[in-house]
């Protein structure tokens, strides 16, 4: 697996435009990009579900556990990863600080978004390739 670069993290941490398209049911088809919140904390991209759990997107990033995100001129394969527990708060607190102005802040800082809450890690290229089930090689 390969890591984000300072660089492109600093780049997506000062862009608004985070396009997310997990896998379909298939795990070879992209799905329909979707703009999307991000934000990150102590070098990890985090992003959240407007809608919650039962976001299109969410649900399928969670099963399909891997995709494609488009950002800050961008385009990168990546995976997705639940997050729970304390790293919330630090998650809010980045929220607070990139879209303070937002009347939607609130509903991202909320219980709902809160719980849809994914890790967005890079895929490398030697991690690209297939297996036999359509998903990433591990």
């Amino acid at each position: 697996m390969t890591a984000w670069t300072r660089e492109e993290l600093q780049k997506v941490a000062a862009s608004d435009d985070l396009r997310v398209a997990p896998f379909r049911e298939d795990g070879v088809t992209y799905g329909t990009p979707i703009w999307i919140w991000s934000v990150v904390v102590d070098g990890t991209l985090y992003a959240r579900a407007y809608n919650g759990r039962a976001s299109r997107w969410f649900v399928a990033a969670l099963r399909e556990k891997g995709g494609r995100i488009t950002t800050a001129g961008m385009t990168k394969e990546v995976s997705f990863e639940p997050v729970e527990g304390a790293v919330n708060d630090r998650i809010d607190e980045a929220y607070r600080a990139k879209y303070g102005g937002s009347p939607y802040l609130e509903s991202m800082l909320g219980a709902r978004a809160r719980s849809a809450t994914v890790k967005v890690i890079l895929r490398g290229a030697s991690a690209e390739a297939r297996v036999g089930d359509g998903k990433f090689a591990e």
